[in-house]
C-alpha cells in the first residue's frame, strides 16, 4: 500500500490490489509512480468530478511524459481518501476548479 499526504494535508492511499488493477487498465502509467505521488503533493489543478462531488481530479503537467502530457489522478475523498484510477491525459476535463497553482 502506498500512502501520500496531498497538497491540502489529506492522506491518500493506493492499495496494492488497486494499483495492479490500474496498471492492467492503463499500462501506459506503469513506471510513473513518482509522478503520481508528485501530482498528489503538488498538483497544477484540482477539479471536482462532474459525475460525483466526492471525487476529485488531480492534474500535473510533465513535459517528459509522452512528450508533454498530464498525469491525472482520480481520488475518492473520504477518510482516508483513496485513488480510484490514474492515467495520462492530453487535456484537462471540464468541471469545477477546487484548487489551482498560482
Amino acid at each position: 500500500m502506498i500512502k501520500v499526504i496531498d497538497y491540502s494535508g489529506n492522506e491518500v492511499i493506493l492499495p496494492q490490489q488497486r494499483c495492479e488493477h490500474i496498471i492492467q487498465e492503463h499500462p501506459e502509467i506503469e513506471g510513473y509512480l513518482d509522478e503520481i505521488k508528485f501530482t498528489l503533493k503538488e498538483p497544477d489543478l484540482v477539479k471536482r468530478s462532474k459525475r460525483n462531488e466526492n471525487v476529485h481530479l488531480y492534474y500535473r503537467f510533465f513535459k517528459e511524459v509522452l512528450r508533454g502530457k498530464y498525469i491525472l489522478v482520480v481520488v475518492k475523498i473520504s477518510v482516508p481518501s483513496s485513488i480510484i484510477t490514474c492515467y495520462i491525459a492530453g487535456k484537462i476535463k471540464e468541471g469545477e476548479i477546487i484548487w489551482q497553482r498560482k
